[in-house]
């Protein structure tokens, strides 16, 4: 049984100016401005194996490659629409025409648990969402032994909800119009090629998955745009601009590279008189220090010994130095820290706050009544208190402003940092930029054995009342194997208790960053109380952002950034390098290999060595995830005025030793904000590269980010020469080879770009110092 239906279908579509605005006259006046190119097409079905073939041009190439034969029923062609059953499976199948497309949709009859695989596709190679965006050739043999055998969960995997593939004249865009439960399964034995298996939850009353199919040319451009289009219609795009309106703070991201910054010390090595506190610290206050390491600080033992060296040694060492801070930062944080037998010497404003009761007073309060209390006993020993702060923390920042770094994020790695450093959090606002903590609600570990912070709630019957069940029956494990999966349905009040929490405290906080709500990690929860859907998941992370956003004020920003948040934030950690440092053993276990990414510590309480250690990593991976030749900017073609993307924190533009000049050049021609780890030493030692780089760097972004990426092109035999355009006067050619590349009239250095800002231009080559 074959059908065949003619149609017309776009083959290349260029989006206006206008593509973020999404009434009914803004959308009118854009379909009227786009460039559209249109050609009669013929679709031929199968629906005995479901095979579907198009034919443009004269050449037919096939939408999805046979399945095995199955027995069809209640075929019925009404013209402009096709549907049959499937009456062994319990599937219906419609494929209607529509101007611009194919309109295919897949639904089960079944209440049960049930699945179909289809498309299955094949082609000379395929453009794909994932990540930022990857053309992968059907042959090639690095992407094939990492594909081999690979199941992806889509909403997770693909930044954006389509794939293409590259057929010999044309490309196939297929949009996904149901996200939920698919999965690709990838068959490399031959060249690649997957099929799509979408999954029919019981609990799922939504029992249909289906496409859009269009035709474009072949090239990332028209695909991206395709989609982009796609959302405007749905009305589900939003621009920086649209979201700044809400916002001003926003604009704040304009031209800002993303920094997290480190400092867990509450007093600093300059703020303490070392030869004088060696022999002069009041025995009583030591032998106190030392009893609460012991019972009150995990791992506080081990720093015990420091105060005993520090009497008997003629010198404190660099080593116990550190050990000595550490110590002290660690007690000030201590409800347990007053002792009414030793701090008796207390001044107006410690006895106030002792007045209010240490049980009621805020983390802030708590950490500053306790620095008055050790100053009261320290005396001249340590600088005023309101120095302590200064040269780690207040004065770094200064110097980043007056280095020239005018806009900046800044990211903490969670509100306790907050907590011990208000001045940090103040002299960020100061100085005007974005400030914000790290969160997360994804996982929740069994009250009483916390192991992070983000993982423990004040409500503790959520861990056994509102975590994620599977189908078989068990509960998911959370990050890392500890604890549990918060369902987010039932997180939203301790949401807001903690987020208000945090900001009752006076902490001038004003972005805000959750932990993986971006990256599709969703689940569908079959707990028989809370019965919940993936949508219904993702729809409540949707609610917390838009809390953050809306009620709160902030500029909200997730890890991955996969574009159903696209609306909710302003910008995602994730996007242009993903973590797969677990995936290898020499990254993540072996401490000998030069390849290990590091540790989560510092013995000075600063940047942890899993972000300041520098590293090379083995070929395969810089194929999969650096390599300039397979990357192409899908993401950005359809969100780059709308969600402003980096790596993930544990990538950042330094962390590769080798290939630091190529992340520079790739910030540059994709706009993408360098992302750094910074604390008073490594600021001191990446100064010069930091600032030499965000000259050149801010310039340009702060007027691409406005601006709809327009074009791309490949220009080189080897890909590594590629151009991007932002806008109508706005574009870039980056050399990534060894060679000199001659583009026009201007002669480009190996490893160098090319500037051109309307009748501007500029050649700019990074350097590391």
């Amino acid at each position: 049984m074959k059908r065949i239906v003619s149609i017309v279908l776009v083959t290349a579509t260029v989006v206006s100016i206008l593509a973020g605005c999404t009434d009914n006259k803004n959308v009118k006046e854009r379909e009227e401005n786009s460039q559209q190119e249109s050609q009669d097409f013929k679709f031929n079905v199968e629906p005995e194996t479901f095979k579907l073939e198009v034919e443009s041009g004269g050449i037919t190439e096939t939408v999805s490659e046979p399945l095995p034969k199955m027995i069809v029923s209640d075929f019925k062609d009404k013209g402009d629409q096709i549907t049959w059953t499937y009456p062994e499976k319990d599937i219906e199948v419609e494929i209607e025409k529509k101007k611009q497309y194919l309109d295919l949709t897949i639904k089960s009859r079944k209440d049960d648990e049930s699945a179909f695989a289809w498309p299955l596709v094949k082609g000379e190679g395929y453009m794909l969402p994932l990540h930022q965006g990857k053309y992968i050739p059907s042959g090639d043999e690095v992407w094939k032994e990492y594909l081999q055998d690979a199941t992806l969960k889509g909403i997770e995997s693909f930044s954006m909800q389509f794939f293409a593939v590259d057929k010999s004249k044309y490309s196939l865009v297929y949009i996904i119009q149901n996200p939920y439960n698919n999965e690709l399964i990838f068959d490399t034995e031959q060249g690649i090629e997957f099929a799509l298996n979408h999954e029919y939850p019981s609990i799922n009353k939504n029992k249909e998955y289906g496409f859009r199919i269009y035709i474009t040319e072949k090239d990332p451009v028209n695909v991206a745009k395709t989609y982009k289009n796609y959302l405007i219609e749905k009305g589900e795009f939003k621009t920086l601009a649209e979201k700044a309106k809400v916002n001003r703070d926003i604009e704040k991201l304009y031209g800002a590279p993303h920094v997290y910054f480190w400092d867990r010390s509450v007093i600093s090595e300059e703020n303490v008189k070392w030869d004088q506190l060696r022999g002069d610290f009041p025995k009583q206050l030591k032998l106190w220090i030392q009893d609460l390491l012991n019972t009150k600080v995990e791992d506080g033992a081990e720093l015990v010994s420091a105060f005993d060296e520090m009497t008997s040694l003629d010198y404190i060492d660099k080593y116990n130095k550190n050990r000595i801070l550490k110590s002290l930062s660690s007690v000030l944080k201590l409800k347990e820290f007053y002792n009414a037998d030793i701090f008796k010497d207390t001044d107006k404003e410690s006895q106030e706050l002792l007045n209010k009761g240490i049980d009621n007073l805020n983390p802030v309060e708590l950490i500053e009544l306790n620095k008055m209390l050790l100053k009261s006993v320290l005396g001249n020993l340590v600088d005023p208190i309101d120095k302590w702060a200064d040269a780690n923390t207040v004065d770094v920042i200064k110097d980043m402003k007056d280095s020239g770094l005018d806009q900046m994020w800044i990211g903490l790695d969670d509100w306790q940092e907050g907590f011990i450093k208000p001045e940090l959090v103040q002299a960020a606002n100061d100085q005007g930029y974005l400030i914000g903590t790290y969160d997360s609600y994804h996982s929740i570990h069994k009250p009483g054995e916390e192991q992070w912070e983000t993982a423990k709630f004040t409500d503790t019957s959520l861990f056994e009342d509102a975590t994620v069940t599977n189908k078989q029956g068990n509960k998911i494990e959370g990050f890392q194997g500890v604890g549990r999966k918060l369902n987010p349905t039932l997180a939203m009040p301790s949401v807001k208790e903690r987020v208000n929490s945090i900001l009752d405290t006076g902490l001038a906080f004003n972005s805000w960053f959750l932990d993986t709500d971006g990256t599709g990690e969703v689940f569908d929860d079959y707990s028989p109380t809370h019965m919940t859907t993936e949508k219904e998941d993702i729809k409540a992370r949707m609610e917390r952002m838009e809390y953050l956003q809306a009620e709160q004020g902030l500029v909200v920003g997730t890890e991955g950034g996969n574009d159903f948040a696209n609306k909710s934030i302003a910008f995602a950690h994730g996007i242009e390098m993903p973590s797969f440092s677990w995936m290898d053993e020499d990254m993540n276990k072996n401490k000998d290999s030069d390849y290990y990414v590091g540790r989560y510590y510092s013995s000075t309480s600063g940047v942890p060595e899993l972000f300041a250690k520098q590293i090379p990593i083995k070929d395969n991976y810089k194929k999969i995830f650096l390599d300039e030749t397979y990357t192409i900017p899908l993401y950005k073609l359809v969100y780059n005025d709308a969600v402003v993307t980096t790596y993930w924190w544990g990538w950042g533009t330094l962390k590769i030793e080798d290939e630091i000049a190529n992340r520079m050049l790739y910030e540059v021609l994709y706009n993408v904000p360098p992302l750094y780890h910074i604390d008073k030493n490594e600021w001191k030692k990446h100064k010069e590269t930091i600032i030499n780089h965000a000259m050149v760097w801010s310039d340009f972004s702060k007027k691409a980010i406005t601006k709809e990426m327009t074009d791309y092109k490949v220009l080189s035999d080897d890909r590594l020469v590629q151009m991007t355009k932002y806008g109508e006067d706005l574009s870039v050619v980056a050399n990534f080879s060894e060679k000199e590349y001659m583009y026009e009239d201007s002669k480009i250095p190996a490893k160098s770009l090319l500037i051109m800002d309307g009748d501007r231009e500029l050649i700019y080559k990074p350097e590391v110092k």
